[in-house]
């Protein structure tokens, strides 16, 4: 099964899967924000939990505070992240009760 192009500047996975789900190997299309993270947990099944830190302004105070927040995302079996690992993440249309986002890329581990 050939890798198709989802449109974003990301590296497609060198393995296969036939998951209809997979960004790169599915019909899932990608839309809206893409957003990199941290992989914190990966207990559930084909489920990642990514951490995103992230800088929030205060105008009263005129300084940043830091911030985080975690996301569920469908992690498909051609890139399976483990935990530690730093991805890029895509929205997409839901795909259950908390999970709205894919990973398409592993950046680092």
């Amino acid at each position: 099964m050939a890798v198709r192009n989802i449109g974003i500047d990301a590296i497609p996975p060198k393995n296969e899967c036939n998951d209809s789900k997979c960004a790169w190997h599915g019909k899932i299309s990608i839309r809206g924000n893409i957003l990199q993270g941290k992989v914190v947990s990966t207990k559930a099944r084909k489920t990642a939990i990514v951490k995103r830190e992230f800088l929030h302004y205060l105008p009263k105070y005129e300084r940043y505070e830091r911030r985080h927040s975690k996301i569920a995302v469908y992690n498909p079996d051609c890139i399976s992240a483990k935990e530690g690992d730093t991805v890029t993440i895509a929205e997409c249309r839901p795909l259950s009760k908390t999970k709205h986002f894919v990973i398409i890329e592993k950046v680092s581990r």
